[in-house]
């Protein structure tokens, strides 16, 4: 199976899991055969009795032929399947096209659900009105989109530590490396002096010295 044809039916099918109505739609169609042509991709699958759908061989006569520009095949999966569907072209047998174009048509990914699952309700949400936002108001929307994960993880999740916060760590971790440099410098000193004997203990060691001894 090719990639984009396992990729385009694993995408589908978990659209059609969690939507019970699109499958009752599609059921009665089990064993009818499609074509998605998305030059230069051709996906060529059947409809299970379940109303999944499964690979079929690039052989199999389609009963329709959906034709539509690559570009909007990812609309197509998780962003705007309306529109994407207005530029596809349906040929073959009519009620099968009306059942699938209608399920294709309103098929909706709920990106909420899936990433609440990995990253907990409150981050997935924030993700996705950042994500709605970033459709609408492009890179202001990132801005805001980026702090609002950087808040969430700082704030609620303290996993990550703010510029600010490691600027300023930085600068305590500075004084201290400098107050350690100098604390070695006068123990180092002390040290020195303790060992080496006065000017003062060298003249009075000398006049205890008896004579015969010099």
């Amino acid at each position: 199976m090719s990639v984009a044809r396992r990729g385009f039916l694993t995408a589908i099918n978990h659209l059609l899991g969690p939507a019970p109505w699109a499958r009752e739609r599609l059921s009665p169609y089990a064993g009818r055969h499609a074509l998605l042509h998305a030059d230069p991709f051709d996906i060529m699958f059947t409809v299970l009795p379940d109303g999944f759908l499964t690979a079929a061989d690039a052989g199999t006569a389609p009963s329709i032929t959906l034709s539509l520009p690559l570009g909007a095949l990812p609309g197509l999966l998780a962003g705007d399947p309306g529109k994407a569907m207005s530029e596809v072209r349906i040929d073959g047998n009519a009620e099968f096209a009306d059942a699938l174009g209608f399920v294709f048509r309103n098929l909706r990914w709920d990106a909420e659900e899936d990433l609440s699952r990995v990253l907990g309700d409150i981050l997935a949400r924030r993700v996705v009105l950042g994500a709605q936002a970033l459709r609408d108001g492009g890179l202001r929307a990132c801005q805001a989109l980026g702090g609002n994960f950087a808040e969430y993880l700082t704030e609620e999740q303290p996993l990550l530590v703010t510029r600010a916060a490691l600027d300023g760590h930085g600068g305590e971790l500075g004084n201290l490396r400098d107050d350690l440099a100098r604390l070695d410098k006068r123990v180092e000193r002390l040290s020195t002096s303790r060992q080496s004997p006065s000017r003062r203990d060298q003249r009075a060691s000398a006049l205890t010295v008896p004579p015969s001894e010099r």
